[in-house]
């Protein structure tokens, strides 16, 4: 029963399963952590714990259904010549989602606190959770599919599955912060929500994007901004040091 602990090749897939998993879980930790910074400071430690787990226990639950999330392949209908799936309808209403929500954000952080100092938006705890499962749902969906794809073993899909969300779990409070203290930060996270939701209603239709190409533009975005903090913070320190010097 163990013969699996000196396969080097369920190692080899383990490790890659759980590298996929955290880079598919980029764009979860980014909304999670943008729809947190939206509640009190008290509140945004317990809204993305409990965000994560409910990914994780979304994630396990898939998993243990592989029979459904394998039929959710099969086609439905058909609309103007396409196939529509029930992944396809998952993906399209879960782009859609992400797709609003996020022009809505944009919408609310160009403007800014209103004149008494207080958020353009008020949330409850309750509403920020229930949209971070809503899109935990599509999310999770797209994770175990590819889980499915690289390995057979079940045990290994779902200790990568777990490994991949408790490393999640530990870096998003350092995201969270970091997007919270950068406004360019949190519109270029914005932005790339934006960019997801695109390609997943692209995929809804049949229309594959290669994620490679959508991780390596965010990637390169995110470096360039964080040059541009790095050279702003460095000429404020200049503007503070000038009067000291003359």
């Amino acid at each position: 029963m163990l013969d699996w602990v000196s396969n080097p090749e369920i190692w080899i897939g383990f490790l890659t399963l759980v590298t996929l998993e955290i880079v598919l879980g980029i764009d979860n930790i980014i909304f999670i952590s943008i729809l947190a910074g939206k509640l009190p400071p008290e509140q945004r430690d317990r809204a993305r714990v409990v965000g994560l787990a409910a990914a994780l226990v979304m994630r396990l639950l898939l998993l243990l259904a592989l029979s459904w999330v394998v039929r959710l392949t099969a086609p439905l209908f058909e609309v103007l010549g396409h196939e529509i799936s029930g992944r396809d309808l998952i993906l399209l209403l879960g782009g859609l989602f992400l797709l609003a929500k996020s022009v809505t954000e944009i919408s609310h952080t160009m403007d800014g606190p209103s004149k008494d100092g207080k958020s353009a938006a008020v949330v409850s705890f309750t509403s920020v959770i229930v949209q971070i499962m809503l899109l935990d749902i599509v999310f999770s969906l797209d994770s175990v599919i590819t889980a499915v794809g690289m390995v057979d073993e079940l045990g290994v899909m779902i200790a990568a599955v777990v490994v991949a969300v408790a490393v999640m779990l530990f870096a998003s409070g350092p995201i969270s912060r970091f997007v919270d203290a950068h406004p360019s930060i949190k519109m270029l996270a914005l932005a790339f929500l934006v960019l997801i939701g695109v390609m997943l209603v692209a995929e809804g239709l049949d229309q594959h994007i290669p994620k490679g190409y959508i991780y390596f533009a965010m990637a390169f975005s995110v470096v360039v901004e964080l040059l541009n903090i790095r050279v702003r913070s460095r000429k404020n320190k200049q503007v503070e040091e000038a009067p000291t010097m003359q």
